[in-house]
């Protein structure tokens, strides 16, 4: 069966960076085609009832990372994105003490504890801020080629090295200092509280194969903060299936095409160029330009074949680290839990279960043996506080990201997905007590749960692991970072591909101008 017409452009994935492209290309006047596989688009960023009348955001569950011009340019709230709540306070939780509430500009709850690290938390805060201010435009555009002469990319380096010298000589040194450090070094000649150093320590860690002592998670938690949105962490009302709706509403207004339950088998290739993509079920579709928000190994490996690659670009691709080391629990509860010293403004924020760093040293070294950890540290929300629609009247739903999770375990995961269960479920009571008999329904979505649900390779939410080796210019691999492929006419928009992974949008953005300067 042939398409009916040839689009400019076929999009791969209808997750939030698949439907960011497609809306900016649709609104620069392309004739755009979006395929997603599942029935409804969303991808790992889409809501769905996990137990009757239970609703949840699947697998990311805050919105943290979507710049402010994104939301104002594809009118999002004018499609339907409203917020139940933002600037969500974070709470660190203590299963023997008192909880932390965390808020630079509000010392007192930290002074409390120790009067010093109050002091010294304002501080590193402020120069974090600049740092990740100064880092926040390259993530927000195209990276610059190495070795390149045009014009473009000289200004492109020149006003990455302007905005690095403006950070003064006194930031630009500690910046060089810190930069590839781990975040416990950092942490430790800072503070001396505990329960500071395990909250700070676990947005350096969230989603990444790493733990404190591991080099480079300075870096992380720098990318972290310059990717934060001016909402900072926000819920969207309906969960963020809402915000993949009305990213739809965007595209199709613009005049996109989107069809879901409409899984591509492989990508068409004519001489020596992307000319299309072959569905499932047989249906062929023809288009100027394919643009891929899969992850790289499928869009390269599985749907257009390594016979059409260089056997060196194969090898890294196959080499990409990108296996998942987090899961993701959701706990349907009969009544709100009580989290001991846990008001109800904290409640409906953000809670971190990460006491220490040696707490989360200690959970990162089962991983080390392909185990889970016995301790794991967990990112708890509530949605239901802020979002009561989620659950029928007076219950409740809790979402908690769970690190450390291997994607395959030495032992196998027959009887162990219990056992976690169970573990997580004991190590929330022991900091809100009457919660496990709450409990009236749960899942847990492994990472090899979340590569078969939502089609991530290794079920990494970043689809491959953001670090110093497999950033900015060298994203996904060494040669390809411009959102281009060694085919021509084929495209990445995923977050495989600069700047990573989050719900953000920046990689699909980006990718579109790519496209709109390449592919006429």
């Amino acid at each position: 069966m042939s398409a009916p017409h040839r689009y400019d452009c076929i999009v791969i994935g209808g997750g939030h960076n698949g439907l960011v492209c497609a809306a900016y290309l649709a609104r620069a006047g392309r004739s755009v085609l979006l395929l997603e596989a599942a029935p409804q688009v969303g991808g790992a960023a889409l809501t769905r009832e996990f137990a009757p009348g239970f609703r949840v955001s699947a697998c990311a569950h805050l919105l943290h990372l979507m710049p402010e011009t994104l939301i104002r340019e594809l009118a999002l709230e004018r499609h339907g994105l409203s917020m139940a709540a933002e600037h969500l306070p974070t709470t660190a939780l203590s299963p023997e003490g008192a909880p932390l509430r965390l808020d630079p500009r509000n010392p007192a709850a930290l002074a409390a504890h120790s009067p010093a690290d109050a002091r010294a938390y304002a501080r590193l805060d402020a120069r974090l801020n600049r740092m990740a201010r100064a880092l926040k435009a390259v993530l927000e555009r195209v990276p610059p080629r190495l070795g390149a002469g045009s014009m473009s990319d000289r200004l492109a380096w020149l006003s990455l090295g302007w905005r690095l010298r403006s950070l003064g000589r006194a930031d630009l040194r500690e910046l060089l200092r810190i930069g590839a450090l781990c975040v416990q070094d950092l942490l430790d000649e800072q503070f001396e509280t505990p329960l500071l150093k395990g909250a700070l320590a676990f947005d350096a860690v969230l989603g990444t194969n790493a733990g404190p002592r591991s080099p480079g998670s300075v870096f992380t938690l720098l990318y972290r903060m310059a990717a934060a949105g001016e909402r900072a962490l926000a819920q969207p009302r309906g969960g963020l299936g809402a915000l993949t709706g009305a990213l739809a509403r965007s595209a199709i207004a613009a005049g996109a095409v989107i069809r879901t339950s409409a899984a591509v088998e492989r990508i068409l290739v004519e001489a020596d160029r992307a000319c299309g993509v072959q569905l499932e079920s047989g249906e062929t579709l023809t288009a100027g330009c394919v643009v891929s928000s899969a992850d790289p190994k499928t869009t390269f490996l599985r749907l257009l074949g390594a016979e059409h690659l260089d056997t060196g670009f194969v090898r890294r691709i196959v080499h990409l680290r990108g296996q998942g080391l987090t899961a993701k629990l959701h706990l349907a509860l009969d009544r709100p839990p009580a989290f001991r010293g846990v008001d109800a403004a904290a409640l409906a924020g953000r809670l971190l279960l990460a006491p220490s760093l040696e707490y989360i040293e200690r959970a990162f070294n089962h991983s080390k043996y392909a185990e889970y950890s016995s301790s794991p540290i967990l990112e708890i929300t509530v949605p239901t506080l802020a979002d009561p629609a989620l659950a029928s009247q007076g219950s409740h739903v809790l979402s908690a990201v769970v690190q450390y999770v291997p994607y395959k375990l030495a032992a196998g995961w027959a009887g162990e997905r219990e056992r976690l269960i169970e573990r997580v479920v004991a190590m929330l009571d022991e900091c809100a007590p009457g919660l496990a008999s709450s409990v009236r329904a749960s899942e847990l979505l492994t990472p090899a749960d979340i590569e078969r649900e939502f089609r991530l390779s290794g079920g990494h939410w970043h689809h491959a692991e953001l670090s110093l080796d497999q950033f900015f210019l060298v994203r996904p691999v060494p040669g390809f970072a411009q959102y281009r492929s060694p085919l021509e006419r084929l495209y990445l928009c995923g977050a495989g591909c600069h700047p990573g992974g989050g719900v953000m949008g920046i990689a699909g953005r980006n990718a579109a101008q790519q496209v709109m300067r390449e592919a006429a």
